[in-house]
């Protein structure tokens, strides 16, 4: 299936089946995948947290608005955390990154406020975001992204330490009775000409 194939495959899966699970092979995949995933500067200013734990995923389910029966059906709960401590941050690139890279953060983003730089920081994991769902389709693995959650609650349930949970991926298999596939509810996406402009 190519690239294209896959995202016209892909939808919002609103129904998972709890008795269909992921490979551990393409779990792990998945894993190194968001690993890899693209930041400014090569900041990586997050963490990943891979939930499958029943008992577990029926506590953030409780903390997840109308995202409840997702979480607890889907194979996997992926959430998405971004850094919250600066000091962290800081020793993190100091001992990670190029001197240029680190020049870059001091001269550029270190003196903005700190609600600046933390929304630079999201905008990073939200790269990631993009980066696993594009993954699951081309893996022919359903997968949902969830804004919805509690992420003050996500934090203590989780007990983070530094970081700041703010989006969750349901990663699992479609129920067969989604009534959001494709071949039930169309895609709806604007046409070519007015999303992109070519000169």
């Amino acid at each position: 299936m190519s690239f294209l194939e896959s995202m016209q495959w892909r939808y919002s899966t609103k129904r998972y089946n709890p008795s269909k699970k992921v490979a551990i092979d393409k779990m792990e995949e998945l894993k190194e995948i968001l690993r890899l995933s693209p930041s400014s500067i090569n900041s990586q200013p997050w963490n990943f947290t891979f939930v499958n734990d029943a008992d577990l995923k029926d506590k953030l389910a409780a903390a997840s608005y109308f995202n409840e029966h997702k979480i607890k059906d889907c194979d996997t709960l992926v959430i998405f955390n971004r850094v919250d401590n600066l000091e962290l941050f800081e020793e993190q690139i100091e001992n990670s990154l190029p001197d240029g890279s680190v020049e870059y953060y001091k001269d550029v983003l270190k003196p903005l406020s700190k609600k600046d730089i933390t929304t630079w920081f999201d905008k990073q994991v939200y790269l990631s975001i993009g980066v696993l769902l594009s993954a699951c389709a081309q893996m022919k693995i359903d997968a949902t992204p969830m804004e919805g959650i509690d992420g003050v609650k996500y934090n203590e349930i989780l007990g983070h330490k530094g970081y700041h949970s703010i989006v969750a991926v349901a990663v699992g298999y479609r129920d067969e009775d989604d009534s959001n596939q494709i071949d039930r509810s169309p895609k709806s996406r604007l046409p070519m000409e007015k999303v992109v402009t070519s000169i």
